[in-house]
């Protein structure tokens, strides 16, 4: 590429001016940086930040290969079970751990269900599915991940804005032996994105920092401020087991709405209808729920196996995962940890 059409598309960045879409293979590596660079110096990040978070900045092949395997929407028929899932992310060590970190941080996780009214359990089970209580939360060079990435340009809106606000969330004094994670951008002990710390990420033991790698609990009180603000409704549960009578034909019922993200995720639940209402069709919940409750009615694993009415608070969860493997299993651990 032209070092005229690179300084054209500086400037545009600079000036916060739409420019023409730069393809990966238009320029080198490089390049490439110097433009993520100069966004960030316009967006306010310190020459000192840039400088040794691009300190020997060189493009991650493995990166590469890692987001070019991640599979699209899937358009086969049918679902994976999610008993064998549940079995594996459910398991005795996540549910043993989970009460450690519990007994652990009891005043703690008391203080912030109070604040942000999100249950304890479940910001220790996020936490608990994501790294493992904070044992595994990934190796990659951040900065190095998310400008491979954002030059790879697939998603190269997505990534080139992660990493400026990498640059941002570097800019507050952590080191970038710190900011390690996945090799997509997620970091620290709840798994945000650089944007999501930038709006999300809390203080929660008011020492000044939001501190989501080293802190369990500034992580904590970030996981109940990401639910908060997703809209988690306080004194309900994320569902509840429910009885079927025999031969219920929960296909009866399906939703005709289509959810405008994760449609496959939606479309596997049904119409929602207040709990008295599925009561009058026999559906009896095996944890009491408010009358007026608005429930979904789910059974993952068709006729004949376990079935749950899910609130909206499970679609809070979705929000941290679109993925109803993902969110079952955190309420699922939630409610082991509790219990």
């Amino acid at each position: 590429m032209s070092l005229r059409k690179i300084l054209l598309a500086a400037s545009a960045s600079l000036l916060g001016l739409p420019a023409a879409p730069l393809a990966a293979q238009d320029m080198s590596f490089d390049a490439y940086l110097q433009l993520l660079m100069a966004r960030a110096r316009a967006e306010g990040v310190s020459e000192a930040t840039l400088s040794r978070m691009t300190q020997g900045l060189t493009p991650n092949q493995r990166v590469i290969e890692l987001d070019q395997t991640q599979p699209g929407s899937s358009s086969s028929p049918g679902y994976p079970p999610l008993a064998p899932y549940i079995a594996t992310h459910v398991d005795s060590a996540r549910v043993s751990g989970g009460r450690r970190e519990f007994a652990n941080y009891r005043s703690a996780l008391s203080r912030i269900e109070r604040e942000y009214g999100v249950p304890a359990e479940i910001m220790v089970a996020i936490w608990g599915h994501e790294t493992a209580y904070g044992r595994v939360k990934g190796g990659f060079d951040l900065s190095q991940a998310l400008a491979t990435l954002a030059w790879e340009g697939r998603r190269r809106d997505l990534f080139s804005a992660e990493w400026v606000d990498l640059m941002k969330v570097a800019d507050k004094g952590y080191s970038r032996s710190e900011l390690k994670g996945s090799w997509a951008g997620a970091f620290g002990n709840p798994q945000f994105l650089p944007s999501v710390y930038l709006r999300l990420a809390t203080d929660g033991d008011g020492d000044g920092r939001a501190d989501i790698m080293n802190n369990s609990v500034d992580a904590l009180a970030s996981i109940a401020n990401y639910f908060r603000d997703a809209g988690w409704r306080e004194g309900q549960p994320w569902g509840v087991r429910a009885y079927l009578p025999s031969g219920f034909d929960v296909d009866r019922y399906k939703t005709e709405l289509v959810g405008p993200v994760c449609p496959r995720v939606h479309e596997r639940h049904s119409q929602y209808k207040t709990a008295a209402e599925w009561r009058a069709l026999g559906v009896q919940p095996q944890v009491p729920l408010a009358e007026n409750t608005l429930v979904t009615l789910f059974q993952p694993d068709g006729p004949g196996t376990p079935a749950w009415l899910l609130t909206s608070n499970y679609r809070v969860i979705l929000e941290y995962n679109c993925s109803n493997y993902y969110a079952m299993s955190v309420g699922l651990l939630a409610d082991e940890i509790a219990r």
